[in-house]
């Protein structure tokens, strides 16, 4: 059984944290071990095809929420505080959904309920333009993503994803084939007609636009206790654009 790879901090109730699409436990570290020390077992998990963990050329959501099952169960956790991001949210509702018994409460990071069209194929491109028979530092990597990417922050966040595979010879740690292919499972909706009762809460970027006020009513519907916050001066990546106001409404929440 492959069982998804991850950082574990901290002694307490077991706190699991779930990365965005082309990310990885450790954009968490820095705000995982802030909660390891109020008290949280904090399990920063990679999953599939991304990090650390396993690649596999089966990719869904579906998967992945069975991904964590076998994780809890691998580390013999029966109940979790669980937290996503973005793709990582996606997956925290499926399993809160699935697995209720499972979950005490429930956080999701700038992601709805609701369907998205693709809208990574720029930075997917941007990535299989590496060519690393040539690429030999990762400032020559980054030099073609700008080429792409103007935002020195999005090209920062990619290229953690570099990694030495043999001495000289640098590859990436996300299974790029697999995920350019399967980029619209990244935006698929949640189940119609499925619900989970307890404590929610949705943390939504003020400058990002992946909650909209129209959302309200479809994450009411799947999450009747939930409650949504904005993090102010943030987009999309909430949790490193302001991490101080996020850490804050985490703990109020928890």
């Amino acid at each position: 059984m492959e069982v998804l790879h991850s950082q574990i901090l901290g002694e307490g109730a077991p706190f699991i944290i779930l990365h965005g699409f082309l990310g990885m436990s450790d954009n968490w570290k820095t705000l995982g071990a802030k909660f390891a020390e109020d008290g949280h077992q904090v399990h920063l998990v990679d999953q599939r095809n991304h990090g650390r963990s396993f690649h596999s050329d089966a990719f869904s959501y579906e998967l992945m929420a069975e991904d964590l099952k076998k994780y809890c169960e691998y580390h013999s956790l029966t109940e979790i505080t669980l937290l996503g991001h973005s793709m990582g949210g996606k997956v925290a509702m499926l399993f809160a959904v699935t697995y209720p018994e499972m979950v005490s409460k429930l956080l999701v990071a700038d992601i709805g309920p609701r369907a998205y069209p693709r809208h990574h194929q720029d930075i997917l491109k941007s990535l299989s333009m590496l060519d690393f028979s040539e690429i030999k530092k990762r400032s020559e990597a980054d030099e073609v993503l700008s080429g792409y990417i103007k935002d020195t922050g999005t090209r920062q966040f990619l290229l953690k994803n570099l990694y030495w595979k043999s001495k000289g010879e640098l590859a990436l740690r996300i299974n790029l084939p697999v995920l350019s292919r399967e980029i619209d499972a990244v935006g698929a909706a949640l189940p119609e007609g499925t619900v989970f009762e307890k404590d929610t809460l949705f943390l939504k970027g003020s400058k990002s636009e992946y909650i909209i006020n129209s959302d309200e009513f479809l994450i009411k519907k799947h999450f009747p206790k939930a409650s949504i916050v904005i993090i102010s001066n943030a987009g999309h990546w909430v949790h490193s654009e302001n991490p101080k106001e996020f850490y804050q409404f985490v703990t109020n929440f928890l």
